[in-house]
């Protein structure tokens, strides 16, 4: 593990560089295990969000054989009171091992903070909001055979310059303080606890130096884009420990035909001539792939896109092989008999990560991977909406899950007034039939078995050949 340990050390100057001190978080959140299923409870930021998503993928494929659920149970507009009052019909219906318990952004307001007295209204919110959370937290305590973990959400941006949208001056000072007692809870209570807010906001300082306009915030200040949902994800996995875990790492010593050292995989078959070398390679991880597509409504940036602020491939997604004692030269590799690049000697005798190379059939094999879990992610998002229908509208009215004629009506009645009702009208009216959820939730489970199906790492071969 002397590579991997050389990465970490190597990153600390990053992220004291960034104003991330290293031990940030106070309490570790452990890593999930076979068999778990997680819950992220949470508002708008994880109802249509992909952090959660990115962490699970990151599991599919690292853990090939640690076959566990992840799922979404945020709303839109969730204050701590509003998750309070579904915590049994939404949250613990889900049957959570671990529950991951995320608010603020709602709770503490929004345009009151430039009116007149805006000090005086994040004031009142605060004592709001944690009035509501020890509601909340009366009901986790009595949780049993249930892990809780404490997450601080990500910030409002009040300092990105933003054409068409002012900052709401003193927001995300109201939300730090929720975030801290967040942390006082977990630590009464031997919860586990992390800080999105605080990281994030180092990176947007950091970059808004030379871009005032940058922000991991999406364009509201309030919304991450999918580079800042994979920034979350990042910060969530290396709180979990998993800034060392190597996809693979292997020497081969090529005058020898003999394997130095192997990590997480299996070097087998070596064989050469002049000019040529080959052996058969099995990691016991894929490396996890990168979505470059802007995900989502008017999304401008795509989750490859975080790697510009996060060393997360350095730290996380390391696939290397290092050839030494190879005769000088150019040496194209193939692997299953797939041109996937030429590097030199002296490249190869320093390490040559993989994890970056989207040609390999390993790296195709991740990608299949994780479209299947963008499709399972896109029905989930289906139930989301279904659930924001049944909580945020009928639960008031008296009619939470009747799914009858007269709440159907009763929506119809609205949605020529609202906005949010008219978008989820359709899905509502097809998800109040019983057969039509068990088909969608079928379709979600179908998915994700065959990801576990696929997601067995194979033995490839791999042959260098000397230009």
């Amino acid at each position: 593990m002397i590579f991997t340990m050389n990465i970490t050390k190597r990153f600390t100057s990053v992220f004291i560089a960034l104003g991330i001190a290293v031990g940030l978080f106070s309490q570790p959140v452990s890593q999930f295990g076979e068999g778990e299923r997680v819950v992220f409870l949470g508002n708008s930021i994880t109802d249509g969000g992909h952090y959660h998503s990115f962490i699970w993928l990151y599991y599919m494929t690292r853990f090939p054989n640690r076959d566990l659920r992840i799922l979404n149970a945020g709303i839109g507009g969730n204050t701590a009171l509003d998750m309070y009052k579904r915590l049994d019909s939404d949250v613990f219906s889900k049957n959570p091992t671990t529950l991951v318990v995320t608010f603020g952004m709602n709770d503490s307001g929004y345009q009151e903070y430039n009116g007149d007295d805006g000090a005086r209204f994040g004031e009142e919110k605060y004592r709001e909001t944690y009035e509501n959370f020890k509601l909340l937290e009366g009901r986790l305590k009595g949780l049993s055979g249930t892990k809780i973990v404490m997450m601080g959400g990500s910030p409002y941006d009040g300092a990105a310059k933003i054409d068409g949208n002012t900052a709401l001056r003193g927001k995300n000072d109201v939300m730090q303080r929720i975030v801290a007692f967040q942390k006082k809870s977990a630590e009464e209570n031997n919860w586990e606890f992390l800080d999105l807010n605080a990281p994030m906001t180092a990176i947007n300082q950091k970059f808004q130096v030379n871009d005032p306009g940058f922000t991991l915030c999406g364009l509201d200040r309030i919304h991450p884009e999918n580079d800042g949902h994979m920034v979350m994800a990042y910060f969530f996995l290396k709180e979990q420990g998993l800034d060392s875990n190597v996809v693979s790492d292997f020497e081969v010593n090529a005058s020898k035909k003999s394997v130095v050292r192997s990590a997480n995989c299996e070097i087998s078959n070596i064989r050469g001539n002049e000019g040529t070398l080959s052996f058969d390679y099995l990691a016991y991880s894929l490396p996890y792939p990168l979505d470059t597509i802007p995900r989502g409504w008017n999304a401008k940036k795509s989750q490859a896109d975080a790697m510009k602020y996060i060393p997360f491939m350095e730290e996380m997604n390391q696939e290397v092989i290092k050839v030494s004692d190879l005769e000088k030269g150019d040496y194209k590799m193939f692997i299953d008999g797939e041109e996937i690049g030429t590097w030199s000697s002296d490249d190869l005798n320093k390490g040559v990560n993989l994890a970056a190379e989207t040609k390999t059939p390993q790296y195709q094999q991740a990608l299949s991977i994780m479209h299947l879990n963008e499709v399972r992610w896109e029905i989930e998002r289906n139930f989301r909406d279904y659930a924001w229908i049944q909580f945020g509208f009928f639960q008031e009215r008296g009619l939470l899950f009747a799914n009858n004629r007269a709440s159907l009506e009763a929506l119809d009645k609205e949605t020529g007034n609202n906005g949010w009702l008219r978008m989820h009208r359709d899905n509502y009216a097809r998800m109040m039939h019983p057969s039509f959820r068990e088909t969608r939730q079928a379709e979600m489970d179908m998915l994700v078995t065959k990801i576990y199906e696929i997601n067995q790492p194979v033995k490839r071969k791999i042959v260098l050949v000397k230009i």
